[in-house]
């Protein structure tokens, strides 16, 4: 299973299929427009909006795209079953986490986070292009899940243990910039995704091991993540792998979803 790998390592090795997937919640334009002015060789880029979610509706800000759909787009993107992939951004990994777990929800197990993203791609030294590459057709069939989801119905569940990625002053529903009721889950932890990174890297497996157990996390928990729209909750799930956790489960639709029916509990404050 693939997690997290370094500049170093990835500028090392050859054959690698690399995805640009700098992204701005609000610009969504800015990703696109940074990569095309400069990005690591060879790297095609993954439009969150576009390519790695659905249209916005009842399942959230960024529903999961349909399977074949992205299955159909990476075969444009010239993968096959047997390509090793590595996903980056900027720096935090937040939308490179996004498309890691998708490619594991389609069963691809090879694939890795350039820790530090782009920001240590550049201060190792390496070098960055303009070119847009034009690969051959990959033959890139999806295969059974390696990663697992819950459902809006399921939550919230006194059995599950609740991971809200989003930053506190949203978990507690003291603001909300971007979805239109404040709040979070009943039952939910508070487990900010910018808490897994230290100077733009992933923080050691010991010390999110630490981190986590802070929060009462322990190894037999059904763990559960979710953020504002499952974006960054991918962030948390693999920060637990990389702790030794067992893999949890995503809510896809996260709170952008859960909100759409108002009979569903909200909790506010700690």
């Amino acid at each position: 299973m693939g997690l997290l790998i370094s500049a170093e390592e990835l500028a090392s090795l050859s054959d690698w299929v690399i995805f640009d997937c700098r992204f701005s919640l609000m610009d969504p334009d800015m990703g696109r427009n940074q990569y095309t002015q400069a990005h690591i060789p060879d790297a095609r880029y993954a439009d969150l909006n576009l390519d790695l979610s659905a249209e916005p509706g009842k399942g959230g800000r960024h529903p999961l795209p349909d399977r074949e759909s992205l299955a159909e787009q990476l075969r444009i993107w010239g993968v096959h079953n047997d390509s090793i992939i590595a996903c980056y951004d900027q720096n935090s990994g937040a939308f490179a986490a996004r498309l890691w777990w998708l490619l594991r929800w389609l069963g691809h197990e090879a694939v890795f986070v350039l820790d530090g993203g782009l920001d240590a791609w550049l201060n190792t030294g390496f070098s960055t292009d303009g070119n847009i590459v034009n690969p051959a057709r990959g033959n890139f069939i999806a295969g059974s899940p390696a990663t697992r989801t819950c459902d809006a119905e399921e939550l919230p569940n006194d059995s599950i243990r609740l991971l809200d990625a989003r930053e506190p002053e949203r978990f507690r529903g003291e603001k909300e910039p971007i979805d239109p009721v404040a709040g979070h889950i009943p039952g939910a932890t508070c487990a900010t995704f910018t808490d897994n990174i230290s100077e733009g890297r992933f923080k050691s497996p010991m010390a999110l091991r630490d981190q986590f157990e802070m929060l009462d996390i322990e190894q037999d928990d059904d763990i559960a993540c979710y953020c504002g729209s499952g974006v960054t909750a991918t962030h948390n799930i693999l920060a637990l792998l990389i702790a030794g956790y067992d893999e949890p489960a995503l809510f896809p639709g996260s709170w952008s979803e859960g909100i759409t029916d108002p009979a569903r509990p909200i909790s506010t404050g700690p």
